[in-house]
């Protein structure tokens, strides 16, 4: 019974984190919200100021590379806050099974996040990069940079499409970036 409380907690949780990095980057990382100006400067001046949709959407200046990643503190803020309302439900429901599946499904989503999101800003030709998922989820990602009101996910765009913000495919051609790992995202010609 455990391991399919643990089982469970972890799909739900997957599928919640969606929710949970759409929510924070939308709200938080896109407006200043009460006075807590941090994410806003780090995410939508700095990192979407350095990296735009164009040929700067891969680093260029080496100096840049710290604003990739999220400062390292948020790793274990988001991972705790986002498990917890497991928490509670683990505590609720009377087993701790639903609270460890969720803490390393939002984990493993939250490590997921930083090394996708580090692997399209600086592509090295990995392994990772020639795979079609991280293909189409580097357009996805591309079109966020060009379209800052679109395309919240990195890592698994269901928010998006919940919440109508999913963009495929740029309404307009722009000069994009490009390499192996790019997928072409400007408008279908007719």
């Amino acid at each position: 019974m455990l391991i399919i409380c643990f089982l469970s907690a972890f799909a739900v949780a997957t599928a919640y984190a969606s929710f949970f990095e759409w929510a924070i980057h939308k709200h938080l990382m896109h407006k200043p919200m009460l006075g807590f100006k941090y994410p806003f400067r780090a995410h939508a001046v700095v990192h979407h100021q350095i990296f735009k949709a164009d040929e700067t959407y891969h680093l260029i200046h080496d100096s840049d590379k710290e604003t990739i990643p999220m400062a390292w503190w948020n790793g274990p803020v988001l991972i705790l806050g986002g498990s917890l309302p497991f928490a509670l439900a683990a505590w609720a429901i009377g087993t701790s099974a639903v609270f460890w599946g969720a803490l390393v499904a939002i984990a493993a989503y939250y490590v997921t996040y930083e090394r996708i999101h580090w692997c399209m800003h600086l592509p090295k030709a990995r392994r990772m990069e020639a795979n079609l998922l991280f293909r189409r989820l580097n357009g996805h990602h591309l079109l966020h940079h060009r379209y800052m009101h679109k395309n919240f996910n990195v890592v698994l765009p269901l928010a998006d499409l919940c919440f109508g913000t999913l963009l495929l495919r740029s309404k307009i051609k722009f000069a994009q970036a490009m390499g192996p790992s790019v997928p072409n995202v400007q408008p279908k010609e007719a």
